[in-house]
């Protein structure tokens, strides 16, 4: 199945995947619907983060990559409107860190590691 993902700086060396903080996990979402990605999208612009590129990609290989990485995924259905976390993470530089930050909200916005995107990034040129 054909999902859409969203990613930060697509297909330079500083590539991110967004994902959602939910506790301690990352998440992934994949939207079935084109559209509501490009929605979601412009709600993450509205808050401040760079400008995300909306990626088709097979669903089986986003949740390959979410058991390889120990993440977690959700299918986000058409019309379901999701909304991005009210607090985000300040700095985006796609490194794996420990926040020290005690009043960050159990729901932010997460970074992969640079290892990480780089298998993403080959499992995506796969597909091209």
């Amino acid at each position: 199945m054909l999902v859409h993902i969203l990613l930060f700086n697509a297909g330079t060396d500083n590539e991110g995947i967004h994902t959602v903080q939910v506790g301690d996990r990352n998440t992934i979402l994949m939207f079935n619907e084109e559209d509501d990605a490009i929605r979601y999208a412009g709600l993450l612009e509205a808050q401040d983060f760079p400008e995300a590129t909306v990626e088709a990609i097979d669903s089986e290989e986003v949740e390959q990559f979410c058991r390889q990485a120990d993440y977690d995924w959700k299918i986000v259905e058409p019309g379901q409107w999701e909304l991005p976390p009210e607090k985000n993470i300040e700095e985006l530089n796609w490194e794996t860190k420990e926040s020290t930050n005690a009043d960050i909200t159990p729901l932010e916005e997460e970074s992969m590691a640079n290892e990480d995107l780089d298998r993403i990034r080959r499992q995506l040129e796969g597909l091209l």
